[in-house]
């Protein structure tokens, strides 16, 4: 006889291309719950078979209503539902994090089965730093969208993580490398699966080669994070100076370039006066 699983929800890691990488705890979770919550019924019939279990689906995914998910919860006072995701860890950029909100608002029992995440293994087959990075998920699919979205991070001094299709692979590196700078980066492709797949190099040279390239699969894009800056220069302060002084007083003029350079704000406006009087 089979234990019963206390009533709840069990956010359930599964594998993210070989299915000998689901735990032998996640395979238990996944037989002995009353239900799973999946993104995509035949992906997961898959993973449930080698699981050995026959256990209910049910849908949950993108474009589930408010009513699945109460539905779910309600399920939760009563039944064991584990939330499985077509591939990984549940949440990595899904949306089942709205179904563990409501969840444990209603009190519901709420833990976590962990296993392999596509972000994660990305990161540790790309040599580069992993003491800090920033997960991006999917990248808006439009060229400004994206160069917005990059420029907000584009000082920051960590690695990025981010999320891709091959066919907009190219559009997206070439992006990058106009917000970011021309960093190293790694495309990791098809992670755990026979065909795996890194490529490392500047972002520059990778953006020239998927630009007429597509390639298939899950794909994810590890960014290092920029160099240190470069001391400026009193000819590159002045340059600016002179530029800002035909838009703006001389003490708008020394605020604005202390602001981009980092440099002191009186040195800039004792500079800029001589300039004015030049």
């Amino acid at each position: 006889m089979v234990d019963t699983l206390p009533s709840g929800l069990y956010i359930v890691a599964g594998p993210i291309g070989n299915l000998s990488d689901l735990s032998p705890r996640a395979a238990d979770i996944l037989c002995r719950a009353d239900v799973v919550a999946v993104e995509d019924s035949r992906v997961s019939a898959k993973l449930l078979r080698h699981a050995g279990a026959d256990t209910p689906m049910v849908p949950y995914h993108d474009h589930s209503d408010e009513r699945v998910r109460a539905h779910l919860v309600d399920r939760m006072a009563n039944e064991a539902v584990a939330l499985l995701s077509d591939a990984g860890t549940p949440l990595i950029s899904d949306p089942g994090y709205k179904l563990v909100r409501d969840a444990r608002a209603a009190g519901r029992l709420i833990t976590t089965i962990p296993g392999p995440c596509a972000a994660i293994a990305a990161l540790t087959l790309s040599a580069l730093p992993t003491d800090r990075f920033l997960f991006m998920g999917f990248l808006p699919a439009k060229s400004k969208a994206r160069g917005d979205a990059l420029g907000e991070v584009a000082s920051l001094r960590a690695s990025l993580v981010f999320y891709e299709s091959g066919p907009r692979l190219g559009a997206s590196l070439s992006d990058m490398a106009l917000a970011l700078g021309d960093r190293e980066v790694a495309v990791c492709r098809e992670i755990s699966k026979s065909y795996e797949e890194v490529k490392t190099g500047t972002l520059g040279e990778l953006a020239a080669f998927y630009q007429d390239v597509a390639p298939k699969g899950e794909i994810v894009v590890v960014v290092g994070p920029p160099g240190e800056k470069q001391a400026m220069s009193a000819e590159d302060a002045d340059s600016l100076l002179k530029e800002a002084l035909t838009r703006l007083s001389v003490g708008k003029a020394a605020s604005e370039v202390a602001k981009v350079t980092g440099l002191d704000r009186r040195a800039l406006y004792a500079r800029a006066l001589e300039m004015k009087g030049a």
